[in-house]
């Protein structure tokens, strides 16, 4: 199976290319995309937990360690991409303070379950093809996974208008690039951004 890398781009990574093994629909988040979301999450960023849900290449979850989140989790269900994500963070090396984990599971059974933690922001990218976002915003609010506030960063084939949120969600942040909608939910009417 063929490699492909990826760069990081900002923090204390900045320019590091890590290879990851592309498997049908992963699309790592492009470069531009990440720059505009971590700008947007910037103030908020440094001692964050974060959770990178359907992982892929971890382009996010590795971004906002290299910018100083506290902690990311990473979860997908690819065995092959799990164990290079577990690779690649043990290259970077994380500082003392911060935590990383990899699970390998599916998403939506690793969020119906009840044994993880609480997080400041989530990373919400699943393959296009599946049609999970929906599904998964309505397991991430049923969850009790979310701190108060916290941030959804969401990237969808269709506009981020088309969602049906819960009343107490908003849509702080918006764009398109190309074919693809990407932007940030605020939830539980608490100021994030």
């Amino acid at each position: 199976m063929s490699r492909q890398n990826l760069r990081i781009i900002g923090g204390r990574w900045r320019g590091r290319r890590l290879e990851f093994i592309p498997e049908a629909g992963l699309r790592p988040t492009g470069d531009r995309l990440r720059e505009t979301l971590f700008n947007w999450l910037a103030p908020f960023l440094p001692g964050a937990r974060c959770l990178d849900l359907f992982a892929g290449s971890g382009a996010l979850g590795l971004e906002a360690l290299s910018r100083g989140a506290a902690a990311t989790t990473f979860v997908d269900q690819s065995r092959v991409v799990t164990s290079q994500l577990e690779h690649n963070l043990a290259l970077l090396k994380l500082e003392p303070d911060q935590q990383a984990q990899v699970i390998h599971q599916s998403a939506m059974v690793w969020l119906q379950q009840t044994h993880y933690q609480a997080y400041d922001m989530v990373f919400l990218d699943p393959p296009f093809a599946l049609a999970l976002i929906h599904d998964v915003l309505l397991v991430l609010q049923a969850s009790g996974c979310l701190n108060q506030p916290a941030c959804i960063y969401v990237e969808q084939p269709q506009p981020l208008l088309t969602l049906n949120l819960p009343d107490s969600w908003q849509i702080s942040h918006h764009k398109r690039a190309g074919k693809v909608y990407y932007g940030l939910l605020q939830v539980y009417q608490s100021a994030c951004l």
